[in-house]
């Protein structure tokens, strides 16, 4: 569905219910939403509104929130749409992408067909946003950009995209810098590499080649730092005062940042503090086994914090759906969110931000003039919808159905 229209009977939360100032519940009531130009023009409450000729859905009750941002995930990576296969053993990181880039070069389906089987399962998912790294290395040059690019244009009405030239073989290597260079200048709007000290073998010149690269293009940093403890935090340390130098305060991520899972709280909370400073933002994928960032931690200090879920069925790992509110479950069970707030307050790290109530319970979302990129969700509430992982019965991007049905009663 395109154009002008009203979505009827849509769920909406509207507060948290009290019980002696706790809260054991959410207040949700059901309302009318007029969609123009791609975002939302009212919220009412009154039947009385409708009018004209404009085609009206029935939402039938569903909840409403918003839609999802997958901020980490490798579009090119992906085996998606080939048979099934499961990873090799690796020893180390450089041996993963030696078998990465043998098994890629070896599948009969290209970085097109492949990445377009996985932007679909996100998408039917409810992600409208998706940051993915593009590895670029000698051997395949933009190639893999070039793939990921045709498939974001023949989807740009179905979700909006950031793209990571991704020096996942090394930085440092010989021809790497120039390509990243090229590979910006076609488009990739954020430059990125890997553990300076393991792949790169040198801290600084990995760094500051980055932020040169940043800069020299006017890009912003995607950096993925599996190094563990003290070698962690001292390479975020340094970045974080590469960022002040070059006022790249708020255009830096770190992906997984296990080094802050590592150290001691009292370490954590100085390097939260560094990161708030700097405007770095944290992206976890949450996986099983590691000492993940204290996400809870960072959140109080004011970190920006996401989820992503990464790689999904590639050469690094063969399970992942694409289901974003799956992945962000993993929240929940870590740290034993298991109450009515706390649930939906987690919502925050799959939404960019965005809750239908702020932590006092003020409805905050949806407000007339925010964009129409939301989803139709058979729950209750947004507690249920991230403890049940509850299915997407419609998706919409800027307004338009871009996944499922939302049942046109009238024209």
């Amino acid at each position: 569905m395109k154009g002008n229209y009203w979505i009827k009977n849509v769920r909406l939360e509207c507060g948290y219910k009290k019980e002696n100032d706790r809260v054991i519940g959410t207040i949700t009531d059901l309302f009318h939403i007029l969609i123009e130009g791609g975002r939302i023009a009212k919220v009412v409450k009154d039947w009385e509104c409708f009018s004209g000729n404009l085609p009206v859905k029935d939402a039938g009750g569903l909840l409403l929130l918003p839609s999802f941002v997958e901020k980490h995930v490798h579009l090119d990576k992906t085996y998606m749409g080939e048979k099934w296969k499961a990873c090799s053993p690796a020893s180390s990181v450089i041996e993963r992408c030696e078998i990465e880039k043998s098994a890629l070069a070896s599948i009969p389906t290209s970085t097109h067909q492949r990445s377009k089987a996985l932007l679909e399962k996100l998408i039917s998912f409810g992600s409208t946003h998706v940051r993915t790294h593009v590895d670029i290395y000698p051997e395949v040059k933009l190639q893999n950009l070039e793939g990921v690019q045709q498939t974001l244009d023949e989807f740009s009405n179905y979700a909006s995209s950031e793209i990571v030239a991704f020096a996942q073989h090394g930085l440092l290597r010989s021809g790497t810098p120039q390509l990243i260079k090229e590979a910006v200048r076609k488009g990739a709007g954020i430059v990125g590499a890997v553990d300076p000290a393991t792949v790169d073998n040198n801290i600084e010149a990995s760094l500051v080649q980055l932020m040169d690269l940043a800069v020299e293009g006017n890009a912003d940093i995607d950096l993925h730092l599996h190094d563990p403890g003290h070698l962690g935090t001292f390479t975020m340390k340094r970045l974080a005062i590469l960022t002040k130098e070059a006022g790249w305060e708020g255009r830096v991520a770190i992906s997984h940042a296990f080094g802050l899972g590592d150290v001691s709280r009292e370490e954590a909370y100085e390097m939260a503090n560094i990161l708030k400073d700097a405007g770095i933002s944290i992206v976890t994928s949450l996986p099983i086994g590691r000492a993940i960032p204290p996400v809870n931690l960072l959140n109080e200090c004011g970190v920006e914090v996401a989820v992503g879920n990464d790689n999904i069925f590639d050469s690094w790992w063969p399970t992942g759906n694409g289901d974003i509110l799956e992945r962000a479950g993993r929240l929940i069970e870590r740290y034993r969110w298991t109450d009515e707030k706390s649930l939906s307050q987690a919502m925050r790290f799959i939404t960019g931000g965005k809750t239908p109530l702020d932590k006092e319970g003020n409805q905050i979302w949806p407000k007339a003039g925010d964009e129409a990129s939301m989803i139709l969700i058979d729950a209750s509430c947004s507690a249920e919808a991230i403890a049940r992982r509850s299915e997407r019965c419609a998706v919409f991007y800027k307004g338009n159905l871009v996944y499922g049905n939302a049942g046109i009663i009238r024209k």
